[in-house]
């Protein structure tokens, strides 16, 4: 067993998935999600831990390093039966807690035999990293799977500095109460020094629910962005309470955008798709949340009306998939499918689809390139924490250029305010918004708000989102 050490990340998957290739050999992949990008520069300068699942049942290899993340980070494997991976995974994380948490979306599966098995596995996931914890360490905790992890790890080690990050919304406190495990949920993060969210919402509502639930005593300071600016008194313990909106690599992604090889496939992608007049882009997992439905529908009101023309206007959506053994998901994939067959059969012309659909992950090159390529964004979730594609696009576009129609129901709504805002259950509202920003490209109007939102995007990047939080646990520099 390694020694002890005075950082530790803990999340419900390590950086890299077990696979196993056809020929029966075993290797290590990036795992999938932004996750890695966003704890990385946490991690650049610490001898620190990794813990989580490696993404396959029964694997329970020895600590070992990966490139992914550096040879100065341990990556410690917690090790679920494929039963616990059913159970707490795709059962209390993905069909009771993540569409409770994007407002009822989907309803919400409460199963008590699903919560007993989250609890056990979120007590391994404490038991690891409290093995793997230097006395006085630092372990930040890592979103909605693990809720549970930072009053057990309290309780087993008091020394410990506990942070714990949510990276997806909070919802409503109407709709948190409905959860059996209510009050366990919000006393497992109380076991945390510090509770960050994306938005001064979702914390004011932990906060509320701390002093009904808990009996907390709680203060009434307004919470700030980028500040851990609420307190929670509970059994003589302080737990901060912060809004930090997490972010990306904007320098990176600028990079990328500036690279004359990006323009280059660029421009090929426009003449691989017709050379349109304008390009329309969404980039998403195919997720119920994610809204996909509602720009389908605009977009096909707008060819059935006239406003936009099929023959020079292209709509690419990449759906990535996502939890294919989940039943809501396999659901929204057929929708999709249908909506866009029929979009196509109405208005595509031979050899010239009005809609090309790609169900799979692209990689970032290509996704740069897309975005480079792409007149609008359309980022529509019907809720979500952040969502990082929006900040993406506005950061791979250096010349801004483009234009972006974005959903109030995201995190980046709140700080993305020179975008084409647009409440996504309104479809005229949509339409309206993807019309208008069509017609208005090129203009000052337009340029301004992109100048706008390039400047915000690339002030408040990943790294600075990492050290905001971190500076408010009180961790120590790197």
């Amino acid at each position: 067993m390694p020694e002890p050490v005075d950082f530790v990340v803990v999340a419900n998957r390590l950086p890299v998935d077990l696979v196993t290739d056809p020929d029966g050999g075993q290797r290590w992949q990036a795992s999938p999600g932004g996750l890695v990008s966003a704890v990385a520069p946490a991690l650049a300068g610490r001898r620190a831990a990794w813990v989580g699942w490696p993404g396959v049942p029964d694997a329970e290899p020895e600590p070992f390093t990966d490139d992914t993340v550096g040879d100065d980070v341990t990556l410690t494997a917690v090790a679920l039966t494929a039963d616990e991976i059913a159970a707490h995974y795709e059962g209390a994380a993905n069909a009771t807690l993540w569409p409770l948490y994007h407002d009822l979306v989907a309803t919400p599966v409460y199963d008590r035999d699903w919560w007993e098995t989250h609890r056990a596995v979120n007590r391994r996931f404490a038991d690891a990293a409290a093995t793997v914890a230097a006395e006085g360490a630092t372990v930040w905790v890592q979103d909605y799977q693990l809720q549970l992890v930072p009053r057990m790890l309290r309780e087993q080690r008091p020394d410990l500095r506990i942070g714990f990050f949510l990276h997806i919304p909070f919802p409503p406190v109407e709709l948190f109460r409905q959860l059996p495990w209510r009050r366990e949920v919000v006393d497992g993060l109380l076991g945390a020094d510090l509770v960050g969210f994306h938005t001064p919402g979702g914390a004011a509502n932990f906060r509320w629910l701390a002093e009904r639930l808990c009996g907390a005593e709680v203060d009434d300071a307004p919470i700030a962005l980028r500040s851990a600016t609420g307190e929670v008194h509970l059994d003589g313990r302080t737990t901060h309470v912060g809004a930090f909106p997490i972010s990306i690599d904007s320098a990176a992604f600028a990079r990328r955008g500036a690279d004359p090889a990006t323009a280059e496939r660029a421009h090929a992608l426009r003449r691989e798709l017709g050379d349109p007049t304008t390009l329309l882009l969404g980039v998403d997992r195919l997720d119920y949340t994610k809204g996909i439905e509602v720009r389908l529908d605009a977009l096909g009101e707008l060819f059935d009306a006239g406003r936009l023309d099929p023959a020079d206007t292209v709509f690419v959506q990449v759906a990535t998939p996502s939890r294919e053994r989940v039943d809501a998901y396999r659901r929204t994939r057929d929708r999709v499918e249908r909506t866009v067959g029929r979009i196509n059969g109405d208005h595509a012309g031979i050899g010239r689809p009005a809609i090309h659909y790609v169900h799979r992950s692209l990689p970032p090159d290509e996704l740069a390139a897309l975005y480079l390529a792409a007149d609008v964004a359309l980022v529509t979730p019907l809720r979500d924490g952040m969502n990082l594609v929006a900040k993406e696009y506005v950061a791979t576009r250096t010349d801004d250029s483009g234009d972006l129609v974005l959903s109030e129901f995201t995190g980046a709504a709140e700080e993305l305010t020179a975008a084409r805002l647009v409440n996504p259950h309104d479809l005229d509202g949509v339409a309206a918004a993807i019309a208008d920003a069509v017609a208005g490209l090129g203009s000052e109007g337009s340029r301004r708000r992109m100048a706008e939102l390039s400047a915000q995007v690339a002030e408040h990047d990943v790294a600075a989102w990492a050290e905001a939080f971190l500076a408010a646990l009180g961790a120590p520099p790197a």
